[in-house]
């Protein structure tokens, strides 16, 4: 039978990206996972086997690190952005790029007073410590007219040891969970959020840096403050809050898996365990509840893929 091409694509991933900026004595850092993407008139490559209309991933790979040193990466928005735009422009063959980039954060690591009279320095400007919280998250889609940025991070934990209840759920023979209405609330956040801007039209562009902070901000605010009667409700205000705060973010979408942590049962030792004294818990590893949503402005159409965030 005759078989057709379908979609394709190629570039070269996972591209470590570190750019140093020295401000003086004081240094700052960029850490970056790139990955690029590339589609288009790139039929021949696969029927024929000529690379005429193919730009090598190691070009691609260089050139990550050439626009680097270039342009510098003020935030990984605009350098993805820049990016995506020279494919497209530069390589008639090319008419989508798309770069995922995955930020690591570093903040800076203190001297001691004692120490710092030996490196003759009043601070210590250029040493850092990795962060532990969560790693930021862009993709920037450009098909030569308009680009489609996605900001987000993953792997932030979060937990709040009250304020949470589940009851009332459906219960059935095979329902074995007990109603809580005093339990902890924990999960690992990755969402990814889209923004409005697509570069037409003169639009303001908007401040990355500031929108991803004001972004995990509300997004933290809303855990906090939210009475939770289930993680769906709390997944819910947390992407009300974005919306309703960052006119620049028409959609975020969360995945949350459920650190679940029950109550260990301490009653062959005599002991009660109940939340409201203190409890000791034990923390499932697996299997997790696994909870997804979208939250949308109205009148915005869904465009992020549901399989970007979930298992």
């Amino acid at each position: 039978m005759p078989t057709i091409l379908g979609h394709n694509q190629y570039g070269k991933a996972e591209n470590r990206v570190v750019k140093i900026t020295r401000d003086g004595d004081t240094h700052h850092i960029k850490d970056l996972n790139v990955s690029v993407a590339l589609s288009g008139d790139l039929d021949d490559v696969h029927l024929t086997g000529s690379n005429a209309n193919c730009l090598p991933t190691d070009t691609t790979k260089n050139t990550c690190f050439a626009f680097a040193k270039e342009h510098g990466i003020e935030s990984a928005e605009q350098y993805g952005i820049e990016l995506a735009r020279h494919f497209v422009e530069s390589q008639p063959s090319i008419h989508r790029a798309r770069i995922r980039i995955e930020e690591y954060s570093w903040e800076r690591i203190a001297g001691s007073d004692a120490g710092s009279k030996f490196i003759g320095s009043d601070e210590v400007k250029h040493s850092f410590v990795r962060k532990g919280q969560e790693t930021r998250l862009v993709q920037v889609t450009y098909d030569g007219e308009q680009f489609e940025v996605l900001s987000g991070l993953k792997d932030l934990t979060v937990m709040n040891t009250t304020n949470s209840e589940f009851w009332g759920y459906i219960k059935d023979k095979y329902t074995t969970l007990k109603e809580d209405y005093d339990r902890i609330l924990a999960t690992s956040l990755s969402t990814w959020w889209r923004h409005n801007w697509t570069g037409v039209d003169d639009e303001r562009t908007p401040n990355w840096n500031k929108s991803y902070e004001q972004s995990k901000k509300h997004i933290l605010q809303a855990f906090v403050e939210t009475y939770s009667l289930s993680l769906q409700q709390t997944l819910f205000q947390m992407g009300s809050r974005v919306i309703n705060n960052r006119s620049e973010i028409d959609e975020i979408r969360f995945s949350a898996p459920n650190k679940h942590h029950f109550r260990q049962d301490l009653s062959a030792f005599g002991l009660e365990n109940e939340a409201k004294d203190g409890a000791v818990y034990w923390a499932a590893d697996r299997p997790y509840g696994l909870i997804e949503a979208t939250i949308l402005r109205d009148g915005a159409d869904q465009r992020i893929p549901v399989d970007m965030t979930n298992l």
